[in-house]
């Protein structure tokens, strides 16, 4: 069963804008084909341009589904973020299952493991590898580094902590960096 956690930025999350959310997101449990015991962490963000912009990340066992879309309606963010967020699973059934036809052996999946659409949209191609050495440095310079480089997203290691971590440029121009946890 799904789980709801709802916040809103710049708007106030009403029993309708709830009851709306939790019925749309809700249609993706279909997709399981066992109880799922996860959370629904949904932002919605209202900006003075009257842009609504709609995130969902649900974290599962095996994989985290995340879809962020936004329009002139927030209604309509909704479906078109629940849309993406079905294409992705959709996708991901394909690629366990033709992976369990090639291999002969069953995924260890929480999806509905009913026939799916057999397409090219799952196929991954690799166009180019590349391997770099990861040099200790922090974030800002990791920022100079990308900017530099003329990138979206830089590569290093934090000189504090020895981890990897990832600088990269939002869409509103600002920067975000995921910090990795050694194991």
């Amino acid at each position: 069963m799904l789980k709801y956690t709802i916040r809103g930025e710049n708007i106030e999350v009403t029993p309708a804008i709830r009851d709306y959310v939790e019925k749309k997101v809700g249609k993706v449990e279909r997709y399981f084909d066992q109880e799922i015991n996860a959370t629904a962490h949904v932002n919605l963000r209202t900006y003075s341009d009257n842009t609504a912009v709609v995130e969902v990340t649900i974290p599962l066992k095996n994989l985290t589904v995340r879809a962020e879309e936004d329009s002139q309606d927030l209604y309509g963010s909704i479906d078109l973020v629940v849309d993406k967020l079905e294409r992705q699973i959709r996708k991901h059934k394909t690629k366990l299952n033709r992976r369990s036809r090639e291999t002969g052996l069953l995924p260890d999946s929480v999806f509905d493991e009913s026939p799916a659409e057999d397409d090219d949209e799952g196929k991954i191609t690799i166009a180019r590898s590349k391997r770099l050495s990861l040099k200790p440095m922090n974030d800002e310079e990791a920022v100079l580094q990308m900017e530099m480089l003329g990138h979206d997203f830089f590569i290093f290691e934090d000189a504090e902590t020895d981890a990897t971590s990832i600088v990269y440029r939002r869409k509103d121009g600002d920067y975000g960096l995921i910090e990795t946890d050694i194991q």
